[in-house]
């Protein structure tokens, strides 16, 4: 599993399986945060069974599904609370990490970091998050 740190605290990560959940606890992650729908890909881990994996190891987990093409300003505002109120560290993940690292940017850029300097920043680190600035626009955060 490609982990990518983000921030202090804060990492994202592709889909992550159940031995995955094991390692991220033997790793010191406190919070799993799965940003995928139930059933988005076949054979993808249920929400249901990464819960129960990631309370079995003594994790905290957050299920805030959200879709690419239609991410809401209350979707932000959700995964907002979700980084200032779950344990850390916290792994998010999605298919790829790249949904995860948009929200991420999307909290930033509502807080006033500049959207160009976050898409650069996510290339540096392998993701293409370049509907960032319209995104933060047409949600109103910036």
């Amino acid at each position: 599993m490609k982990v990518t740190v983000v921030e202090q605290d804060f990492a994202v990560a592709p889909q992550v399986t159940a031995a995955d959940i094991a390692t991220l606890a033997q790793e010191g992650v406190r919070t799993v945060m799965n940003n995928r729908p139930d059933g988005e890909e076949p054979g993808q881990l249920s929400a249901a069974d990464a819960r129960a994996e990631s309370q079995k190891r003594g994790m905290a987990y957050v299920h805030l599904p959200i879709v690419s093409n239609a991410i809401t300003a209350a979707e932000v505002d959700a995964f907002e609370k979700a980084l200032k109120t779950a344990p850390r560290p916290i792994l998010a993940h999605c298919r790829s990490g790249t949904r995860c690292y948009l929200m991420w940017a999307l909290v930033q850029a509502k807080h006033g970091q500049d959207p160009d300097q976050l898409v650069m920043r996510a290339a540096v680190d392998g993701y293409d998050i370049c509907a960032l600035p319209q995104l933060a626009s047409r949600l109103g955060l910036r």
